[in-house]
């Protein structure tokens, strides 16, 4: 019985993630070495803001797809969905 359970949470959670991957401009970005910009939802203010490699903060920020961030394959598609670059 506790498979059962543990088929019916995976598959929910994979049809989830799965929706969310669909849904975004980058769908792949995720499994591609090219799409290494970190789209990063502020805690403090909910601001979207990208990092890009060799920032000051790009090594310490995580992506966390249940907060709404996500990777970019490229800052033209990170500012068109309107995120904005970091400053640092």
């Amino acid at each position: 019985m506790q498979t059962f359970y543990m088929a019916i949470i995976v598959a929910g959670l994979a049809g989830y993630v799965g929706t969310d991957l669909l849904s975004s401009s980058t769908a792949f970005s995720v499994f591609s070495s090219a799409c290494n910009i970190k789209g990063n939802v502020s805690i403090d203010t909910g601001e979207r803001i990208y990092h890009i490699p060799g920032q000051e903060y790009y090594d310490e920020t995580r992506i966390s797809w249940g907060h709404g961030e996500r990777w970019f394959c490229s800052e033209a598609d990170a500012r068109a969905a309107g995120w904005r670059k970091a400053h640092r």
